[in-house]
């Protein structure tokens, strides 16, 4: 018999080889790779950080930081940064016996201390992604002087995966798991409810990935064109008719370098939460 651990573990794999069966343009996918990063790398990846991300009783800042550099060891890369953000207060809370997700991520989020912020930090400062820079607030390469929701909730207008944080992951909960369950009712191929999501996530609001390499106008541009697909795939039957199109447009804009990361690691952390109420008692009838 599986321990709560191993489920939950096996719920975050799942989640993140999940995301890269989809066609998501500009991320990397099975389709095609991208950004000088391959999906092998990401498969990697999510089994080199699924150990210390579910590992029971530790903080999240704990899991953050292991999950980290769990991956730098095994692909020498930052793969996986805004990912393991999110996933690991899901993680910790899919371990309590509370009576849903959301509540018991709430009590998780509140609790977090200094210490959380300070390994979080480290974890951050290590994965250096795009666009990282010094602020003059809560800065990631001195010591953390505020919990980590306070550092988050600082970095939440700039940052969409620090506004999960803040917001109690509402983007998640609110957005992307309505999202994901009506296009799962919509399509029986997985991947296309996956690309919805994606596109969900892509059409509601700019990238932060791309609005930190880039600027407003070419993240809303980005936006744009993933509102026409979005309303394309609602409407399209067969969908696979428009792969062609969707590689198009991933191919443009990996050519650019633009990658809208941030909707990616929403998109995983999404399947998450999906996944983590569907098998653990204790995350049933959440929402």
């Amino acid at each position: 018999m599986t321990t709560r651990a191993e489920r939950i573990a096996a719920a975050f794999k799942w989640a993140c080889l999940a995301e890269l069966e989809a066609p998501k343009p500009g991320n990397v996918h099975v389709f095609a790779a991208g950004h000088r990063m391959t999906a092998d790398e990401f498969v990697r990846s999510a089994e080199a950080a699924a150990g210390p991300l579910t590992l029971q009783g530790a903080s999240v800042g704990a899991r953050i930081l292991r999950a980290v550099e769990e991956t730098f060891a095994a692909v020498g890369a930052n793969t996986n940064l805004g990912i393991v953000l999110l996933c690991a207060p899901l993680a910790a809370a899919a371990e309590a016996d509370a009576a849903d997700l959301r509540s018991s991520l709430a009590e998780i989020v509140h609790a977090l201390d200094i210490e959380d912020a300070n390994l979080a930090f480290r974890a951050i400062v290590q994965a250096a992604p795009a666009g990282l820079g010094h602020s003059a607030r809560h800065d990631v390469f001195a010591p953390a002087t505020v919990t980590l929701l306070q550092a988050m909730t600082e970095a939440a207008e700039r940052d969409r995966v620090a506004r999960q944080y803040a917001t109690n992951f509402a983007d998640i909960f609110d957005l992307g798991l309505p999202g994901l369950e009506a296009a799962s009712r919509q399509h029986a191929d997985a991947k296309w409810a996956t690309l919805m999501t994606y596109l969900g996530f892509l059409a509601e609001f700019p990238d932060s990935h791309i609005l930190r390499k880039f600027d407003a106008r070419t993240a809303d541009e980005v936006r744009q064109t993933a509102a026409k697909f979005r309303t394309s795939l609602q409407a399209a039957r067969p969908l696979a008719q428009l792969l062609p199109e969707l590689l198009a447009w991933d191919a443009a804009l990996k050519t650019d370098g633009i990658n809208p990361g941030t909707s990616a690691d929403l998109t995983v952390a999404t399947l998450f939460a999906h996944r983590l109420r569907s098998i653990l008692p204790s995350a049933r009838n959440s929402g």
